[in-house]
């Protein structure tokens, strides 16, 4: 694959990493019809992600600043541990720990047989219908300051979920969110800061495999036999830019509007590609 392919993933993953609509699931269906039609695989998702991550943090940057210090602090009693934005920083550890245990236990699996086409637009079907009927029966009057222990826990699994392409690590931790009772624009605030460490952590580690070990294991190949290092670097700026915009836009959105536009694109994408599998058009 070349430059423009390159930019095309880096697009994609901005467009879709904060939408509930699955950025792993499009960057593998994508992928699919570009250059040798080849899984960019889940190494090389990964580490475009430290892109829109970063654009989490230049958007809430002074969120997460409160949040650290104020931590920080609470380590040495200069806070008590009861302010919210201490105990938001502890439960941000805490839900960050089962997508960290599962993701290792199970990474072959994660960038082998569960990037099959089957399994992506099965997960979009059923996760944009559990999106609706959260969106539509959630009570929406919590906020983040009413966070529990066992709510962060929820949140921790939601974002787990994530892990198979087609649930949407945004959609997953927010379907989870309404559910709970959650506002739409809190319980997408927080799946967003969730996802922090998860992402970096994950990214960062495929960046250490990618030097250390020549051939990345992905679904079909290895991240340099498709991109070389000045490509992925160029995918991950284009995702960060475009991602920053998108934040913008979806939490504007979401304080007016409801989750359906998703939902139904969800049902639609997953259709046409069930489609698409049975008549050969995609194996």
């Amino acid at each position: 694959m070349g430059w423009i392919e390159a930019i095309i993933l880096g697009l994609v993953q901005g467009l879709t990493e904060f939408l509930p609509i699955s950025s792993s699931a499009h960057l593998r269906i994508i992928g699919e019809f570009l250059g040798t039609g080849a899984d960019p695989g889940a190494a090389f998702t990964a580490i475009t992600q430290l892109g829109t991550e970063t654009a989490v943090i230049v958007y809430f940057w002074y969120d997460i600043k409160r949040i650290v210090s104020k931590w920080f602090a609470a380590l040495f009693a200069r806070v008590p541990q009861s302010d919210p934005d201490v105990r938001l920083g502890w439960f941000i550890i805490l839900g960050s720990i089962p997508i960290v245990v599962l993701g290792l236990a199970f990474q072959t699996a994660i960038e082998t047989t569960l990037r099959s086409l089957w399994i992506v637009a099965i997960t979009m079907i059923v996760f944009g219908i559990l999106l609706g009927i959260a969106d539509y029966l959630g009570r929406k009057v919590l906020r983040l300051k009413e966070l529990t222990w066992r709510h962060a826990v929820i949140f921790g699994f939601a974002q787990a979920l994530a892990l198979i392409p087609g649930v949407s690590r945004s959609g997953g931790t927010i379907t989870a969110g309404l559910f709970l009772g959650y506002e739409r624009r809190a319980a997408a605030r927080y799946s967003f800061l969730l996802a922090i460490p998860a992402v970096f952590g994950s990214g960062l580690f495929q960046v250490y495999k990618s030097i250390k070990q020549p051939c990345v294991a992905a679904a079909q190949g290895c991240v340099p036999e498709l991109f070389d290092p000045a490509q992925i670097a160029v995918s991950t700026i284009v995702a960060g830019v475009v991602g920053f915009a998108v934040i913008a836009f979806f939490m504007s959105y979401i304080s007016k509007r409801s989750f359906l536009p998703f939902v139904i694109y969800r049902i639609l994408l997953g259709g046409v590609l069930i489609a698409l599998l049975t008549t050969g058009v995609l194996t």
